[in-house]
């Protein structure tokens, strides 16, 4: 009996995919949120560590193993010798005399067959037919948990590798595929623990680390992530998913400049991805290295057509806005060509009003004019414009215009707060301030401000003291 049980499973192969592309598994912490995806399952897969520790497991219990009855050794010892030579043939035969009352061990073969015939669907039907037959069969239940993992089912992978573990099969690879599936489900805190079953059992495995160190990025754990990180990263530096998620943790710390140094170690290795620079730019401007974020900004269009310009065009805004509108302009031309005005009609509104944003800082208030009447003629209800143009007026003493522009402005609730302080500020200029106190008084109605209740006040203490003189 033993010779045959030996028999039955030396020709078996162990179930493992093809390798899957690395580049595929990059965590997204939030910033980017590194959930599993079947990318990220396939890459366990893909480690030939792995798949030579999986061909290891298969191991016989005599207790978790079905016994072959002696009505069907000769069937399977022919099977068997088949297979050693002809896997196709050995297929058929084997299906052809599979039923309902056969045994397990005829199930489990066929399906491990099928697996390697990729016919999954198949290998998993069978392997399910074998735990049915033998409720203890411990080796289908690891591989048919394997199988359902990889085809994305989840739930059931979790059931049969949880299984496999009750009966005793709890190796480094079960528990780390069982975190695995656990991540995939976002069940952070299930998976942390098989994780950590899984490297007390295979410490020097960097899937289970990786996938540890994933678990407890998800839970706000970030010092220890970020020890786990620099573990993998001194045994395998060039990995550059190991950097991203470096850098994620170290932005959950608030150290910004630590995760600028892993984006630049991933642009090194030459593994940059539009994300990557465009987070590492981020943080240049955070710093407020100007000139290197917008290179970096660029550098991120480059690298892809057809990018979402959201996040660079808030930078230019924000440069602008900090009293750099070279840069702020040099980043907003590129956004103009990458885009080749083919955007949404928000986005090219945006873009308009930077421009002239930038244009009224750098002292072409002519361009800055030409480039809000543009937009005016497009939307003569946009009040973001109307505010813009009419404060170009009232610095260029024309106050009549400003006023009108102000006016236009007030009759739109979202601007009317704004308007009015910009309109009693050109009467203030041209010393009308009984005409400037109701403005300013409406205004501190719809949004009290401190800066304009100051300003009130000056100007109703100035009126006073007229008053008296």
């Amino acid at each position: 009996m033993k010779k045959i049980l030996l028999l039955s499973f030396a020709w078996t192969l162990p179930l493992v995919a093809e390798p899957a592309d690395p580049s595929a598994h990059d965590p997204k912490p939030a910033p980017g949120s590194p959930g599993a995806t079947r990318a990220a399952v396939m890459q366990v897969f893909a480690d030939p560590d792995f798949r030579k520790r999986a061909i290891e497991n298969f191991n016989i219990s005599s207790d978790l193993e079905p016994k072959l009855p002696a009505t069907e050794k000769e069937a399977f010892t022919k099977i068997a010798d088949l297979a050693a030579t002809d896997v196709v043939k050995a297929y058929f035969e084997l299906k052809s005399i599979v039923t309902a009352d056969s045994s397990a061990v005829f199930d489990f073969t066929l399906g491990s067959i099928a697996y390697q015939l990729n016919r999954p669907n198949e290998a998993a039907k069978y392997l399910e037919s074998a735990t049915r037959k033998f409720p203890n069969y411990l080796r289908a239940y690891k591989n048919l948990g394997l199988i359902q993992l990889q085809q994305g089912r989840t739930d059931e992978a979790i059931k049969s590798l949880t299984r496999s573990i009750e009966l005793g099969g709890g190796d480094g690879n079960t528990f780390g595929l069982l975190g695995t599936a656990y991540v995939s489900k976002e069940n952070f805190v299930s998976a942390e623990g098989a994780f950590r079953n899984a490297l007390l059992l295979q410490p020097a495995t960097p899937e289970w680390k990786l996938g540890l160190a994933r678990c407890i990025f998800r839970q706000n754990k970030y010092a220890e992530a970020v020890s786990l990180m620099n573990d993998l990263i001194e045994r395998q530096p060039d990995k550059p998913e190991f950097w991203l998620l470096l850098a994620s943790a170290h932005l959950g710390l608030k150290e910004p400049v630590a995760a600028a140094t892993c984006y630049e170690m991933i642009d090194r290795l030459g593994k940059s991805t539009p994300d990557t620079l465009t987070s590492l730019a981020d943080i240049y401007l955070q710093e407020s290295n100007y000139p290197l974020a917008v290179e970096t900004y660029v550098r991120a269009l480059d690298l892809k057509p057809g990018q979402k310009i959201d996040r660079p065009l808030r930078a230019a805004e924000v440069l602008n806005g900090r009293g750099a509108p070279g840069e702020a302009g040099i980043l907003l031309e590129k956004l103009k060509v990458y885009t080749g005005g083919n955007i949404e009609a928000d986005k090219k509104k945006k873009m308009l009003k930077l421009e002239a944003k930038i244009a009224s800082a750098q002292g072409k208030s002519a361009e800055s004019a030409a480039v809000l009447e543009q937009i005016l003629k497009e939307d003569p209800l946009d009040g973001d414009a109307l505010l813009l143009l009419g404060q170009h007026y009232a610095k260029s003493n024309q106050p009549e215009k400003a006023i009108f522009l102000f006016e236009r402005a007030e009759g739109m609730e979202q601007f009317e707060a704004d308007a009015k302080v910009r309109h009693a500020q050109v009467l203030v200029t041209s010393g009308k301030y009984e005409e400037a106190v109701p403005l300013l008084k409406r205004a501190q109605e719809i949004k009290a401000r401190e800066s304009i209740a100051r300003y009130l006040e000056q100007i109703e203490r100035l009126l006073k003291t007229r008053s008296k003189s």
